[in-house]
């Protein structure tokens, strides 16, 4: 298998992986990085801000889906960091006090739109993209902001330290992933779009069933 083909394919397995672990995830998941405690300390803070999007499916999905679709636009890493900015700020809001009914399955939603996006290969212009993302960022941050809710400045400013390094890091590497291996590839984007709707759509499955 050519290296373009591997590397397309293990994003396509990966994705498809997590929307199956996704659709028996508990969705409060994302949010035990230090076991369901306030970070104390700035290495907590750091390793938390570092591992809530790893571990969240929803957000990693998010980034990943974003890196996608900035590969089209040459100022695709701009769009990958005003994600980042935007997240920071609903991290930032919530913690300040703001309340947002129903942000998990906000969350899940715009991953599924993020998705489909991808799956009809209609590549949104770069002010469409501008407002998308600013909106992802900030309803994924605003549901990030949880963990850290109550924390001290030292352990919060190292939060958002780790959770932008992780952000831009996944976006970036998703974005570089595309633009070498998988633009030319429209079936093989389109799977992955598939596969990161699926995410979204098991988490809004794995959100309401319980409730039900």
């Amino acid at each position: 298998m050519a290296p373009a083909e591997y590397q397309g394919t293990m994003m396509q397995a990966l994705l498809f992986a997590l929307a199956a672990v996704s659709a028996t995830a508990d969705p409060a998941f994302a949010h035990h990085v230090m076991g369901g405690a306030t970070p104390a300390t700035f290495v907590q803070g750091l390793l938390s801000g570092l591992g809530h999007p790893v571990i969240g499916l929803d957000h990693l999905a998010t980034i990943v889906a974003v890196g996608c679709l900035a590969a089209w636009h040459r100022v695709g890493a701009g769009l990958v960091a005003g994600f980042v900015v935007a997240m920071v700020l609903g991290v930032a809001l919530h913690v300040a006090g703001l309340t947002i009914p129903g942000a998990e399955i906000m969350v899940a939603g715009t991953v599924i739109a993020l998705g489909i996006i991808l799956v009809r290969r209609e590549i949104p212009t770069i002010a469409y993209e501008v407002v998308l993302f600013a909106f992802a960022g900030f309803i994924n941050g605003y549901a990030l902001g949880e963990s850290i809710f109550g924390a001290e400045q030292s352990p919060f400013y190292a939060y958002l330290t780790g959770l932008a390094i992780i952000q831009c890091a996944i976006g970036i590497g998703a974005m570089t992933l595309v633009q070498r291996f998988m633009r030319s590839d429209v079936m093989r984007l389109r799977l992955t779009g598939a596969g990161i709707a699926g995410i979204g759509i098991a988490l809004v499955v794995a959100q309401i069933v319980p409730a039900a």
